[in-house]
């Protein structure tokens, strides 16, 4: 009876609702932790209705809350592990030839960067993975940078626990109403990005005068 409560949260549309309810309910806890590693993998996928379903599953039987914490936090390290991966194997130098091709910035931009990793580094990738989007990006830089593994590893399995905690446990106490976690969310992330481009767009209007100045100069 649990499993069909479940079952019927995907909506009558599906969609990655859906597809999380279909593979928690076909592979357990590993399910959700596939699930959230994906999501590490590939942002658009939203932890914001992984991770509430989750802990929605878990209110009906389908898995401990237990497992649910302990599979969705190694699978938020596993995604994490895989682009440090990335940007380890990818390298410094690499970033720095890529970087001098890019358009409107220059390498004292990116050496200020490193020079702002180095000091706040640590508190980058724990906070960062409680931030939407940055929250799989501050792991590229942290391989690029080469940060300890062991420590890169302790913080990220920290930040995650305490992220998926939050949304688990409102989705298990929430039940039919987990969505309402998904809205929240959603507006948060959504006020992330704004931000974000609103800093970008700000960053090309200056540098953009800059090199109008410098041409005049000349």
């Amino acid at each position: 009876m649990a499993g069909l409560r479940f079952a019927a949260a995907q909506g009558p549309n599906g969609g990655i609702a859906g597809w999380v309810t279909s593979v928690i309910e076909t592979l357990g806890g590993p399910g959700a932790g596939l699930a959230i590693a994906l999501e590490n993998l590939f942002p658009p996928l939203p932890s914001e209705v992984i991770l509430p379903m989750t802990g929605f599953a878990a209110g009906q039987g389908v898995l401990s809350l237990a497992a649910a914490l302990w599979w969705t936090t190694l699978g938020s390290v596993v995604g994490a592990l895989a682009l440090y991966g990335i940007g380890a194997v990818y390298g410094r130098r690499r970033v720095y030839l890529l970087w001098a091709r890019l358009p409107l910035v220059k390498t004292s931009d990116l050496e200020r960067t490193e020079a702002w990793f180095a000091r706040h580094g640590r508190k980058a990738v724990f906070f960062g993975r409680m931030v939407p989007v940055f929250r799989s990006l501050i792991s590229v830089p942290a391989g690029v940078e080469r940060m300890p593994v062991p420590l890169f590893l302790l913080l990220t399995t920290a930040g995650s626990f305490l992220w998926n905690a939050v949304l688990i446990l409102a989705g298990y106490w929430l039940g039919d109403q987990w969505t309402v976690v998904e809205r929240y969310v959603g507006t948060f992330s959504t006020a992330v990005l704004v931000v974000v481009a609103a800093l970008l767009v700000v960053f090309t209007v200056r540098r953009l005068t800059e090199r109008r100045r410098g041409g005049r100069r000349g």
